[in-house]
């Protein structure tokens, strides 16, 4: 099983750069792991409730440590969320365009975590399933 099908077989999800705005990439992922059957968390500390879910600012305040984790956010904030990972104990982590962060790969990595950052896009992948 190759990275992204350990990925999309995880039991549950969080998205970090979760948003309340539609059109935003944030929104668009978490929508689609919802649409797909799976258990996922929004992770934003700005809001209280994304698409009716409640909102969580980081992982540790999560109900479960999600053993995947998309991130559609900044290289900077990128680097907190993964450190934030490590410490949780999160298996699975998928970088999205442009959330990309070479520290932050290599600490997850060095940590034992699957991490996908090769520019591939969870969203095509789940329009698959």
């Amino acid at each position: 099983m190759n990275l992204i099908e350990q990925f999309l077989a995880s039991g549950t999800y969080a998205v970090a750069g979760a948003s309340t705005r539609r059109e935003k990439y944030g929104n668009k992922v978490f929508r689609a792991l919802l649409a797909s059957g799976r258990q996922a968390y929004p992770l934003n500390p700005a809001q209280d409730e994304i698409e009716g879910h409640r909102a969580f600012a980081t992982i540790a305040d999560l109900p479960v440590v999600p053993d995947a984790l998309s991130i559609i956010t900044p290289p900077p904030v990128t680097r907190s969320v993964v450190a934030d990972a490590i410490a949780a104990g999160v298996k699975h982590i998928w970088m999205q365009p442009g959330a990309e962060d070479e520290q932050a790969s290599a600490s997850a990595r060095q940590a034992g975590i699957n991490v996908i950052d090769d520019g591939s896009c969870i969203l095509v992948l789940l329009a698959r399933t």
